[in-house]
């Protein structure tokens, strides 16, 4: 059984407290114990890789109620992306559509989210990565996306440099290298060099496990790690031909 079934189908909440408590129910705090004996998880990291779960699906909605639409793109990405197995899309679009009918505004969940996965931390950031996969799935990103991605981007306390990074088009093939690493055409060779290993190692999935991303999900979203590889290839075999 994966992570949703674990965690979607067999209980109705957890004990996280807060908004995604009480929009889960809240009381069902046997299932913490259950899903980190089972995985045989501290607690800590179990609370994280449930908090990485549930953000993905209640910030996807709360995106998708901003937009004002739902597009089969961005539900079949949902789905492939986030690694959801077939038997667990009724569950998982329950809590999606629970979350979307809500009156919280997205501001809530993803303060506690922040605060379980830690402000600035690359476990955010692949989770803000997502919503950025699933947003431009139907082949753009809607200027109400962008304003909503970019106020969750500030609650996780990312700069608008990073946002920028992070944001930068997965659909355009001539994305600008040096923005992906976040540094300048200008920056010396050595100092990109640098920047690359310290982003390579920051995203590498079994660091990314160690701190909250169940490894259901991290099988397929290695996307970060090969655009960071990917960059430093194209800059040190001056392959790219950008302005600063």
């Amino acid at each position: 059984m994966t992570i949703w079934g674990k965690i979607i189908g067999s209980a109705t909440g957890f004990a996280l407290g807060g908004p995604i408590g009480a929009l889960l129910g809240g009381v069902a705090g046997h299932a913490l114990d259950k899903f980190k004996t089972k995985q045989k998880l501290p607690e800590e990291l179990a609370l994280k890789q449930i908090g990485f779960t549930i953000g993905v699906i209640v910030l996807s909605a709360k995106m998708a109620k901003a937009d004002g639409k739902v597009t089969k793109s961005e539900i079949q990405a949902f789905k492939e992306k986030i690694n959801v197995p077939d038997n667990e899309i009724k569950n998982v679009a329950r809590l999606w559509d629970q979350a979307k009918k809500t009156t919280d505004g997205f501001e809530v969940y993803a303060k506690q989210i922040s605060y379980i996965l830690e402000k600035n931390s690359s476990v955010l950031e692949e989770l803000l990565n997502l919503l950025v996969i699933i947003a431009e799935a139907d082949g753009k990103i809607t200027n109400r996306e962008k304003i909503y991605l970019k106020e969750v981007s500030n609650i996780f306390g990312f700069s608008d440099q990073d946002f920028e990074r992070i944001c930068s088009s997965k659909l355009n093939e001539n994305i600008n290298p040096y923005k992906t690493l976040g540094v300048s055409i200008d920056t010396p060779l050595e100092e990109i060099k640098d920047k690359w290993k310290a982003l390579a190692i920051k995203h590498h999935p079994d660091r990314l496990i160690a701190q909250g991303i169940p490894k259901d999900i991290i099988e397929t979203n290695t996307y970060i790690l090969k655009e960071i590889n990917n960059a430093w290839d194209l800059i040190k075999n001056k392959k790219c031909y950008y302005d600063a």
